[in-house]
């Protein structure tokens, strides 16, 4: 990956005026809306595809809305996308913001909350991943139940600052941050779809490094099933946010296959790259883009 030090920060914003810029943002939005959105969707690296499937689409780039990062990352389109998918009015993200670009975690979320703003009450988002667990396939979808988010826990959470009460209040709990009944949905949309549909336990680290042998099986030790730089501070902005969330993980990668521990273990694990990223991702696009749109579905009514 090229350098990022140089790209521009063009409508970056401080930290502390992360909830004034998001009102802003969403201001600045709402007279460009045919209608309100319901579900908010993050499409993560190699995913946009899913974008093309909304119908009576409407494209705003993020440099003509107020106060949005700009996507530095290939496979990040950075637009979004207005319309409705399997019927749903959604407000769809084509490119996410990451910590490793040199954004603040504030900025990170920022699309998040404007969504909020504008009316969504579930985000989906999505990510690609590297898969921890050895029985993982590139290509498997792997739906998140719960989250370790390292950076969270060493001071990178999107809500460190002044709080906002009314977006959420100063504690939320993360116990249920991932809903219990939108999960079951998803289950029940892989099995009508014929979709394979793991669960699992998503690792987020800062990146922009892929991990170490060690470090990936630290990881897996403590529990992760996958692992990837993105998804958490968007989920805890949401829950914070009082929307509900689902999540879902395109394993593009086995990071860690089972290997005997030996001294030269280093040589066993494949070494990645962005580009496999993007390709896996892009071919399970399909599969994933069918998913949503059968959980979606189920959701109409819900949602409506």
């Amino acid at each position: 990956m090229a350098d990022q030090t140089d790209q521009p920060r063009s409508g970056t914003v401080a930290q502390g005026n992360a909830y004034s810029a998001a009102r802003a943002a969403a201001a600045a939005l709402r007279p460009r809306l045919a209608e309100s959105p319901r579900v908010a969707i993050v499409l993560g690296t190699g995913l946009g595809g899913l974008a093309e499937d909304i119908a009576s689409a409407r494209r705003i780039a993020y440099a003509e809305i107020p106060g949005f990062p700009q996507s530095t990352v290939q496979g990040h389109a950075g637009q979004l996308v207005l319309g409705r998918f399997a019927g749903v009015p959604v407000a769809a993200l084509q490119g996410r913001f990451h910590l490793y670009e040199g954004y603040t975690p504030g900025q990170v979320v920022l699309p998040v909350r404007v969504l909020g703003l504008l009316g969504a009450r579930i985000l989906i988002v999505t990510n690609a991943a590297g898969g921890l667990r050895s029985s993982f396939q590139a290509g498997d979808l792997m739906l998140i139940r719960d989250h370790i988010g390292i950076p969270n826990l060493a001071g990178m959470n999107p809500l460190v600052g002044p709080n906002d009460e009314q977006m959420g209040t100063r504690f939320p709990a993360m116990t249920h941050a991932y809903d219990a009944q939108l999960r079951e949905h998803a289950h029940v949309a892989a099995g009508e779809q014929r979709i394979v549909l793991h669960e699992g336990i998503y690792v987020m680290v800062s990146g922009p490094t892929f991990e170490t042998p060690a470090e990936l099986r630290y990881l897996r030790g403590m529990g992760g099933d996958a692992v990837g730089m993105s998804t958490v501070p968007e989920v805890v902005a949401a829950v914070h946010m009082g929307l509900r969330v689902l999540a879902i993980s395109c394993i593009t990668n086995v990071a860690l296959p089972d290997a005997p521990h030996a001294p030269d273990e280093a040589d066993v694990v494949p070494e990645p790259s962005h580009a496999e990223v993007i390709a896996t991702a892009q071919s399970a696009g399909v599969r994933l883009a069918t998913l949503i749109a059968a959980i979606l579905a189920r959701l109409a009514r819900d949602v409506a």
